[in-house]
């Protein structure tokens, strides 16, 4: 997997970098990666292939309703090591597992993510349309996503795994989505990840230290 540049995702990324609402903050980052391995990709794809045929040969229970069913068919298996590597590129010090990743995987609409983007996003819109004028927040995404991977071609996933094995999930956060866009023949997928922070849990940390402190200056003051 290769990072890819592309000036179009720049200006949204600055935007989302850290964005004050207040007693929220809402940060966001798109990333383009190549599926072409590079480096210790070949490596670490053997290795997942081999963890996910080694949980099939081991499993007597997959049938049409199984949610691991698909992983029977090669192509199927090979998008979900692409999906994996680009979250070991995004999160190198995060150790994934393909077989529990697929459980958290789902196969999205574009009218699922606007609705998700629509609603979670409302005051962000707002604050990108103020500073920028002209085309709305997701309507520029779209361009920049349709520039990158060619949405109409796109499959599209979220990854929701549970809080203790979310990543993506920082201390403080109220709520976090990942959306990965998938364009199998340019080998090429964007991830998609936005999350909103309470202020007000980094503010009450920071009072809590700042009562410590002057607890200590006034016993500095005091004969023992």
């Amino acid at each position: 997997m290769k990072f890819l540049e592309y000036t179009p995702l720049d200006r949204i990324n600055d935007f989302l970098s850290e964005l004050n609402l207040g007693e929220r903050t809402i940060k966001g980052s798109l990333e383009a990666y190549s599926c072409k391995h590079t480096g210790t990709d070949k490596r670490l794809s053997l290795s997942l292939e081999n963890e996910i045929l080694d949980y099939l040969g081991k499993s007597s229970d997959i049938n049409s309703s199984s949610p691991f069913e698909f992983l029977l068919s090669r192509s199927s298996r090979k998008t979900l090591i692409y999906l994996v590597l680009t979250l070991y590129h995004m999160y190198p010090d995060y150790d994934f597992s393909a077989v529990k990743a697929h459980q958290f995987f789902t196969e999205e609409s574009w009218d699922t993510f606007k609705l998700i983007f629509d609603t979670y996003m409302l005051e962000v819109a707002k604050e990108w349309i103020e500073t920028y004028g002209g085309s709305s927040l997701l309507e520029t995404v779209y361009k920049a996503l349709d520039e990158v991977v060619k949405l109409s071609e796109c499959e599209i996933y979220t990854y929701n795994p549970e809080s203790d094995a979310d990543p993506f999930l920082e201390k403080g956060a109220i709520w976090s989505f990942s959306f990965f866009f998938y364009n199998r023949k340019l080998k090429r997928v964007v991830s998609f990840s936005f999350c909103c922070l309470s202020n007000l849990v980094a503010d009450g940390f920071l009072a809590d230290n700042l009562c410590y402190e002057g607890d200590g200056e006034i016993f500095d003051d005091m004969d023992i």
